[in-house]
């Protein structure tokens, strides 16, 4: 897959590229029936034209080809431990060997796949998981460094240090990833797999810049959106911030952004908008879709909130904004003079229309 390595695309480019799905805790029982539809069609013909034995076993048609492109035995691969094989699913075939496997379809074609990747795609189901077959070889990244290979439900990621071994990105997770520039982009490689945050509400996948995390919703509960929800959360705070977290409902390009300030945070950006609003996005990238006027209007949505939040030892969070600064990308552009004017704020209260 040949991928444009720009910091920002277009949501039409990354969805071809991705091939963006559900989250894949919400499709394993559509992947179980699939499964089983496909099991009564007919048998995928075998990849055989030409064959050969090898090291004991038959090998034959694009598997072999492609065997013999990788200089057969004395490739990575090394001898064939079966003959080809019919996958379970009747979609593919497929031969084992002592550092790996080939598999074939009619539709991807036949590809390698082995190590810290292909241990990662065993675990996930083979083929019959939600990867399914891979429409590529095993590449090397632009870093020179880290490897990636491309399934049909997805690309697995491999890092010999910032991984924390092979992780799958797929679905709108991947979407917002490839956005901003893939591994080579401000979040860096996976170092989890997708997992829930929170049952029903919220998908979570954390990368390796910053301790970032990259979360997708249905639009069970995530207070930004009334919607599916797409967004990130930087969690390694400063002296004034514990942690930003950016929502973004899907298919717009308005952006909710949460500061969660320090006790000093909300003591010291009082007098220092310029100095606090800095050190927030020390946390976390700036929301890609943000236009001049949507910027000027969150940062004098934050300069409102810094200027006349006050303790309050009736809330929990012990000031009078709660845990958070909470600015809306969608509210008006009103000048700094009304933002931080004190008739202004009793009158909407840094929430204005």
């Amino acid at each position: 897959m040949t991928r444009q390595r720009t910091p920002r695309i277009s949501r039409t480019e990354v969805s071809h590229r991705l091939r963006a799905r559900p989250a894949a805790l919400l499709r394993s029982a559509a992947v179980v029936c699939a499964a089983a539809l496909v099991t009564l069609a007919v048998q995928a013909p075998p990849a055989l034209a030409d064959d050969a034995t090898i090291c004991g076993h038959r090998v034959g048609g694009d598997i072999l080809k492609k065997y013999q492109d990788m200089g057969g035995e004395k490739s990575p691969l090394g001898c064939p431990t079966t003959d080809e094989l019919t996958t379970p699913n009747g979609r593919g075939r497929y031969n084992t060997f002592t550092g790996g496997s080939i598999y074939w379809t009619a539709t991807t074609g036949a590809h390698p796949v082995w190590g810290a990747i292909g241990d990662k795609w065993g675990a996930l189901g083979w083929e019959a998981g939600t990867l399914g077959f891979p429409v590529g070889d095993e590449l090397t990244n632009p870093d020179g460094q880290g490897r990636r290979q491309e399934f049909e439900g997805g690309t697995v990621y491999w890092h010999p240090t910032l991984s924390h071994g092979a992780h799958p990105v797929w679905g709108k997770i991947g979407e917002l990833w490839a956005r901003y520039g893939w591994e080579g982009g401000p979040f860096g490689y996976p170092t989890s797999d997708e997992r829930p945050d929170d049952p029903d509400k919220e998908v979570v996948q954390t990368f390796s810049s910053n301790n970032l995390s990259i979360f997708w919703s249905p639009g069970n509960g995530i207070e930004g959106c009334h919607g599916e929800c797409v967004g990130y959360e930087g969690g390694t705070g400063t002296d004034w911030f514990k942690k930003v977290r950016v929502e973004i409902p899907y298919g717009t390009g308005n952006a909710v952004v949460r500061p969660y300030p320090t006790d000093d945070g909300y003591r010291d950006a009082r007098t220092d908008f310029q100095g606090a609003w800095a050190q927030l996005w020390r946390l976390v990238p700036y929301p890609d879709d943000v236009d001049e006027t949507e910027h000027r209007s969150l940062f004098e949505q934050f300069a409102c909130h810094a200027k006349f939040v006050v303790e309050d030892p009736l809330d929990d969070s012990g000031w009078s904004t709660g845990s958070t600064f909470d600015l809306e990308s969608w509210h008006a552009d009103v000048g700094m003079d009304n933002a931080t004017s004190l008739t202004y704020f009793l009158a909407h209260r840094c929430n204005w229309d």
